[in-house]
């Protein structure tokens, strides 16, 4: 008989779970068990269901790659059997006992942060104790390398692929290093770079890290239910969980390969306020609409909230999030959710610091005022701008942009455009739906600047067709 102890804690655990997540538990162990069943144990004690490492990693179909990556299966497994039984020997088993799997699922999947950190620092290293930075950066990359690999696998990428994004190997590591930032040491220093990778971090340090960053949990959750297919498609998926990844629109048949990759698209989205982060569509590629000042105010004014991604020619990555449609007219629009982001060579976003309200600014054909779009700092000196000669732009920081402390997003202060995007996020507003024959006002977005300055509205704009939602892209 299992001792009170033990049952008690395995009751407790398995009471976290709805009825038919238990049973897509137990179908799960019984399938995983069923493979590495000791048929020929003498008694009934040792032919208990467990489950090995190699039940784990042979858990795909023959004919497929496997759902998870073989780093990841052997984390999940050594998390898995660091979990102490009441009344069994401590030391660690080659066989994962139900009791073990179902308190790995609860802690990982229910469980409050100290309920995940043993877990986590198991997964991490096998042996436990202070962990050096190396070995978290290596964990961490290997999971949101899982994450990337398991959704591509199960095909919830939502429209993007691995084919028609950047690919994710650079990103992978850029995303790991942003959220490796986070990691405070007790007297709230961060190391930094080769520092960072020889220095201890004991269960306390990773406790608070993985409090901090959210990321951490929502990854390991996708990995678990997506990776071992479980508890996948059940009610209690947190709306962080149902938009790490945006849907993708526009970009299908188009044969364009984004600008962003699969860990920058997470991480970005993450940071736009909740109600934009279900949809993305592409608003305007240079390599689809031409390399032309007047097309992409043709392709982005009115359109809603919107991400700029901007590839200088020396491969620097980075952009901008307007929190309100743009508009061209000499004055600075746009509020304090507005940021700055870099995409390569490193990942980050940047916020409103409160010290102006120079969020965006368009303006075209205007003799008095910069032309161009911008965003942050101020006339002459942005910490984003294109200007309305396409192709030229700069980036301005000396230190920090005032309205966002970004630095110089791109490799020198005044860059040459290698391609641009702007993707609309979120639900279209109610006045961007107009297609059909466009106005002159459309084609010369000077005249509705002159129009708009003398407090004249368009008469056109109503009397259009409604724009049809794009096909589905996923």
């Amino acid at each position: 008989k299992m001792g009170n102890a033990e049952s008690n804690a395995y009751q407790n655990h398995l009471s976290r779970f709805l009825p038919e997540e238990q049973s897509d538990i137990d179908g799960l162990f019984d399938t995983l068990s069923g493979s590495s069943g000791s048929a020929g144990a003498k008694n009934a004690k040792a032919a208990k269901k467990t489950v090995t490492l190699a039940a784990l990693q042979a858990r795909q179909p023959a004919h497929t790659r496997e759902p998870l990556p073989e780093p990841m299966t052997a984390r999940l497994y050594n998390g898995m059997r660091s979990i102490d039984l009441p009344g069994k020997s401590s030391g660690l088993s080659e066989q994962i006992a139900k009791e073990q799997f179902v308190i790995f699922m609860s802690n990982l999947l229910k469980g409050n942060a100290d309920e995940k950190i043993s877990i986590i620092m198991r997964m991490i290293s096998k042996t436990g104790g202070p962990l050096k930075g190396k070995q978290i950066q290596e964990f961490t990359e290997d999971l949101i390398t899982s994450v990337v690999h398991v959704l591509s696998y199960r095909k919830e990428l939502k429209g993007w692929s691995l084919e028609n994004t950047r690919d994710s190997s650079s990103g992978v590591k850029a995303l790991a290093s942003e959220l490796l930032s986070e990691l405070k040491l007790p007297d709230g220093t961060k190391p930094v770079g080769s520092q960072l990778l020889e220095t201890n971090f004991d269960q306390s340090v990773i406790e608070d890290w993985v409090y901090r960053v959210p990321q951490i949990s929502v990854f390991l959750s996708v990995v678990i239910r997506q990776g071992l297919h479980v508890l996948h498609s059940l009610p209690d998926q947190t709306n962080d969980i149902l938009n790490l990844v945006p849907h993708c629109k526009g970009i299908k048949g188009r044969g364009v390969v984004s600008l962003f990759d699969i860990p920058a698209i997470i991480y970005i989205n993450s940071h736009l306020p909740a109600e934009m982060q279900h949809k993305w569509q592409l608003l305007f590629s240079s390599r689809l609409h031409g390399e032309s000042f007047s097309q992409l105010c043709a392709h982005i004014v009115n359109k809603g909230p919107c991400l700029v991604i901007i590839r200088d020619l020396d491969g620097f990555l980075f952009g901008g999030f307007a929190s309100h449609s743009w508009e061209v007219k000499p004055q600075f629009q746009g509020d304090n959710r507005c940021f700055l982001f870099s995409v390569f060579p490193t990942l980050a976003v940047y916020t409103y610091t409160g010290y102006n309200d120079h969020y965006m600014y368009l303006n075209h054909g205007q003799q008095t005022m910069p032309n161009g779009l911008g965003m942050g700092g101020q006339h002459g000196y942005f910490g984003l701008w294109i200007d309305s000669d396409y192709g030229k732009g700069h980036s301005k920081a000396k230190p920090r942009c005032t309205t966002y402390n970004s630095p110089q997003l791109s490799a020198k202060e005044d860059f040459t455009l290698d391609a641009m995007e702007v993707w609309a996020v979120g639900d279209a507003p109610e006045s961007a739906g107009r297609k059909g024959k466009k106005s002159i006002l459309d084609v010369d977005p000077q005249a509705q600047a002159l129009l708009e300055m003398a407090g004249k509205s368009r008469q056109s704009e109503g009397l259009r067709e409604p724009m049809e939602e794009e096909e589905d892209d996923d």
